[in-house]
Protein backbone atom coordinates (compact mmCIF):
# COMPACT_ATOMS: atom_id res chain seq x y z
CA UNK A 1 0.00 0.00 0.00
CA UNK A 2 2.91 2.38 0.69
CA UNK A 3 3.92 2.07 -2.94
CA UNK A 4 0.47 3.32 -4.00
CA UNK A 5 0.59 6.21 -1.52
CA UNK A 6 3.87 7.36 -3.08
CA UNK A 7 2.44 7.62 -6.59
CA UNK A 8 2.65 11.08 -8.21
CA UNK A 9 -0.27 13.45 -8.68
CA UNK A 10 -1.84 13.76 -12.12
CA UNK A 11 -1.70 17.32 -13.47
CA UNK A 12 -5.16 18.49 -14.51
CA UNK A 13 -7.55 21.37 -15.00
CA UNK A 14 -11.04 22.14 -13.81
CA UNK A 15 -13.74 24.49 -15.01
CA UNK A 16 -16.27 26.42 -12.97
CA UNK A 17 -18.75 27.18 -15.75
CA UNK A 18 -21.30 29.87 -14.92
CA UNK A 19 -24.51 30.59 -16.79
CA UNK A 20 -26.09 34.06 -17.09
CA UNK A 21 -27.66 33.58 -13.63
CA UNK A 22 -24.30 32.60 -12.07
CA UNK A 23 -25.41 29.01 -11.59
CA UNK A 24 -22.65 26.40 -11.99
CA UNK A 25 -22.66 23.52 -14.50
CA UNK A 26 -22.31 20.08 -12.90
CA UNK A 27 -22.53 16.59 -14.36
CA UNK A 28 -23.35 13.22 -12.84
CA UNK A 29 -20.52 10.83 -13.67
CA UNK A 30 -21.31 7.67 -15.60
CA UNK A 31 -18.87 5.67 -13.46
CA UNK A 32 -20.44 6.90 -10.20
CA UNK A 33 -24.18 7.28 -10.88
CA UNK A 34 -25.25 7.82 -7.28
CA UNK A 35 -26.57 11.30 -6.61
CA UNK A 36 -23.18 13.00 -6.69
CA UNK A 37 -22.09 15.60 -9.22
CA UNK A 38 -18.91 17.33 -10.33
CA UNK A 39 -17.72 20.21 -12.46
CA UNK A 40 -15.91 19.45 -15.73
CA UNK A 41 -12.28 18.54 -15.24
CA UNK A 42 -9.54 16.49 -16.81
CA UNK A 43 -5.90 15.94 -17.59
CA UNK A 44 -3.42 18.12 -19.41
CA UNK A 45 -1.79 16.71 -22.54
CA UNK A 46 1.96 16.96 -23.09
CA UNK A 47 2.98 20.49 -24.22
CA UNK A 48 -0.60 21.77 -23.74
CA UNK A 49 -1.16 25.01 -21.83
CA UNK A 50 -3.68 24.97 -19.01
CA UNK A 51 -6.30 27.23 -20.60
CA UNK A 52 -6.26 25.20 -23.83
CA UNK A 53 -6.59 22.01 -21.77
CA UNK A 54 -9.56 23.46 -19.88
CA UNK A 55 -11.35 24.46 -23.08
CA UNK A 56 -10.62 21.07 -24.65
CA UNK A 57 -11.88 19.17 -21.61
CA UNK A 58 -15.00 21.31 -21.46
CA UNK A 59 -15.78 20.57 -25.10
CA UNK A 60 -14.96 16.86 -24.77
CA UNK A 61 -17.24 16.44 -21.74
CA UNK A 62 -20.09 18.83 -22.57
CA UNK A 63 -19.87 19.91 -26.21
CA UNK A 64 -19.57 23.51 -24.98
CA UNK A 65 -17.28 25.86 -26.91
CA UNK A 66 -19.00 29.25 -26.44
CA UNK A 67 -17.31 30.56 -23.29
CA UNK A 68 -15.43 33.58 -22.04
CA UNK A 69 -12.70 33.43 -19.43
CA UNK A 70 -13.64 35.20 -16.19
CA UNK A 71 -10.57 34.25 -14.18
CA UNK A 72 -7.73 31.77 -13.90
CA UNK A 73 -7.54 30.97 -10.21
CA UNK A 74 -4.01 31.62 -8.96
CA UNK A 75 -3.82 28.72 -6.51
CA UNK A 76 -3.35 25.06 -7.31
CA UNK A 77 -5.90 22.63 -5.91
CA UNK A 78 -5.35 18.98 -5.20
CA UNK A 79 -7.05 15.90 -3.90
CA UNK A 80 -5.95 12.38 -3.10
CA UNK A 81 -7.94 9.33 -4.04
CA UNK A 82 -9.37 7.25 -1.21
CA UNK A 83 -7.52 4.00 -0.49
CA UNK A 84 -10.11 1.81 -2.23
CA UNK A 85 -9.53 3.65 -5.54
CA UNK A 86 -5.73 3.76 -5.45
CA UNK A 87 -4.24 1.65 -8.21
CA UNK A 88 -7.56 1.45 -10.08
CA UNK A 89 -8.17 4.89 -11.59
CA UNK A 90 -5.90 6.34 -14.33
CA UNK A 91 -4.39 2.90 -14.93
CA UNK A 92 -2.97 2.97 -11.40
CA UNK A 93 -0.37 5.64 -12.24
CA UNK A 94 -1.50 8.43 -9.86
CA UNK A 95 -2.64 8.89 -6.27
CA UNK A 96 -4.78 11.97 -7.02
CA UNK A 97 -4.77 15.19 -8.98
CA UNK A 98 -3.18 18.61 -8.78
CA UNK A 99 -5.35 21.00 -10.75
CA UNK A 100 -5.39 24.50 -12.18
CA UNK A 101 -8.98 25.86 -12.15
CA UNK A 102 -10.68 28.39 -14.40
CA UNK A 103 -13.89 30.33 -13.97
CA UNK A 104 -15.69 30.71 -17.30
CA UNK A 105 -18.97 32.22 -18.43
CA UNK A 106 -21.19 30.17 -20.74
CA UNK A 107 -22.18 32.26 -23.77
CA UNK A 108 -24.39 29.72 -25.54
CA UNK A 109 -28.14 29.42 -25.42
CA UNK A 110 -28.32 25.89 -24.02
CA UNK A 111 -28.77 23.77 -27.12
CA UNK A 112 -25.01 23.36 -27.62
CA UNK A 113 -24.75 21.37 -24.36
CA UNK A 114 -24.31 17.73 -25.30
CA UNK A 115 -23.07 15.20 -22.75
CA UNK A 116 -23.49 12.37 -25.28
CA UNK A 117 -19.98 12.97 -26.57
CA UNK A 118 -17.51 10.61 -28.27
CA UNK A 119 -16.31 9.36 -24.86
CA UNK A 120 -19.11 10.36 -22.48
CA UNK A 121 -18.30 10.99 -18.83
CA UNK A 122 -21.65 12.31 -17.64
CA UNK A 123 -25.09 10.69 -17.73
CA UNK A 124 -26.93 13.85 -16.64
CA UNK A 125 -26.23 17.54 -16.04
CA UNK A 126 -27.77 20.56 -14.35
CA UNK A 127 -27.09 24.11 -13.17
CA UNK A 128 -26.70 24.57 -9.39
CA UNK A 129 -26.15 27.40 -6.96
CA UNK A 130 -22.46 27.81 -6.04
CA UNK A 131 -23.35 27.20 -2.39
CA UNK A 132 -24.51 23.66 -3.31
CA UNK A 133 -21.13 22.62 -4.72
CA UNK A 134 -19.52 21.23 -1.53
CA UNK A 135 -22.65 19.21 -0.74
CA UNK A 136 -23.01 17.35 -4.05
CA UNK A 137 -19.44 16.13 -4.63
CA UNK A 138 -17.74 12.87 -3.58
CA UNK A 139 -16.22 13.16 -0.10
CA UNK A 140 -12.59 13.05 -1.23
CA UNK A 141 -13.08 16.25 -3.30
CA UNK A 142 -15.13 18.13 -0.71
CA UNK A 143 -12.26 20.25 0.73
CA UNK A 144 -11.28 21.30 -2.78
CA UNK A 145 -14.87 22.26 -3.65
CA UNK A 146 -15.14 24.31 -0.43
CA UNK A 147 -12.03 26.24 -1.48
CA UNK A 148 -13.41 26.71 -5.01
CA UNK A 149 -16.66 28.03 -3.52
CA UNK A 150 -14.59 30.56 -1.55
CA UNK A 151 -13.01 31.73 -4.83
CA UNK A 152 -16.51 32.39 -6.20
CA UNK A 153 -17.44 34.33 -3.05
CA UNK A 154 -14.42 36.60 -3.56
CA UNK A 155 -15.91 37.50 -6.96
CA UNK A 156 -19.34 38.02 -5.35
CA UNK A 157 -20.76 34.99 -7.16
Amino acid sequence: MDKLNNLPLRIGVGIILLNKNNKVFVGKRIDNPIDLWQMPQGGVDKNENFLSAAKRELEEETGITKVSLVKEIDSWFQYDLPQHLLGKIWKGKYRGQKQKWFIMKYLGNGNEININTKNPEFLDWKWVSPSELPNIIVNFKKKMYLKLHEELKILNI
